[in-house]
């Protein structure tokens, strides 16, 4: 266990460093939310949306899984690129853990969208947002699972693949629709019936409802806890998943 923590600290110290590098992919990763944000949010501010909460309770929980959603579905970039430059060749002959190669990444992803979730909501309290802090890092903690379960499976499929062609068209083809099926900008009950219906077998719906729930401080309600549950097995699934194609692989 000590060596394989070790090997997490030195793969996740390496992966920060090289996205710390990167300040432009950065700020353009949280550039689309803080725009929703801007441009949408205000829109919202008159509207009868239902649920408890106001218009930024409703949107900022959505734009917080959404970042998750196209920063981690994308994480898998990262690695095509290594493989192409054999990056992940030269790693095959060394001592470290397989599993150290994915999780240490995932601290990475996990650390990146942390900071950018903060200051999403940092933006978002600058424009009228009002939750509890018990709500908001409850809503942190349920994105993280998130993130980590799509960007486990991002590498997972990345291994898979060897051209971002191959990768592409399926993140694309499967984040799109999942995006607008789970209610990250309005809630889906406003939805006609079918399409509420359709949007049930999205799980990232209820990570949503958590989220929204969380940031009106209903913690009672059975969406916050069913959607934990969901998160959690997520994450747990693409964790199982993602480390049998490491070893598989022997990356």
């Amino acid at each position: 266990m000590h060596q394989l923590l070790t090997d997490i600290r030195i793969i996740a110290g390496r992966c920060i460093r090289q996205t710390a590098a990167s300040k432009l992919g950065l700020l353009f990763g949280l550039l689309q939310p803080l725009l929703f944000l801007l441009f949408f949010g205000p829109l919202l501010e008159d509207l009868s949306i239902g649920g408890d909460g106001d218009s930024w309770q409703t949107l900022v929980p959505g734009l917080l899984v959404q970042l998750s959603l196209f920063s981690s579905a994308f994480a898998g970039f990262t690695l095509l690129m290594e493989k192409h430059h054999g990056v992940v060749e030269r790693m095959r002959v060394t001592p470290v853990s397989r599993l150290a190669l994915l999780l240490g990444r995932l601290v990475r992803d996990v650390l990146q969208l942390s900071v950018q979730s903060a200051l999403l909501v940092l933006a978002g309290v600058t424009m009228g947002l009002r939750a509890p802090l018990t709500g908001i890092l409850l809503g942190f903690a349920l994105v993280g699972l998130l993130a980590a379960a799509l960007a486990a499976l991002s590498y997972a499929l990345a291994m898979r693949v060897s051209t971002p062609q191959e990768f592409a068209p399926v993140i694309n083809s499967l984040n799109m629709p999942a995006m607008l099926l789970s209610g990250v900008l309005l809630p889906m009950t406003l939805a006609p019936g079918w399409l509420d219906a359709v949007s049930r077998c999205v799980p990232f719906r209820y990570v949503v409802e958590a989220v929204r729930d969380a940031y009106t401080g209903d913690y009672a309600d059975g969406a916050l806890a069913l959607g934990t549950a969901v998160a959690v097995a997520l994450a747990a699934a693409a964790l199982a998943l993602g480390t049998r194609v490491f070893r598989r692989a022997g990356a």
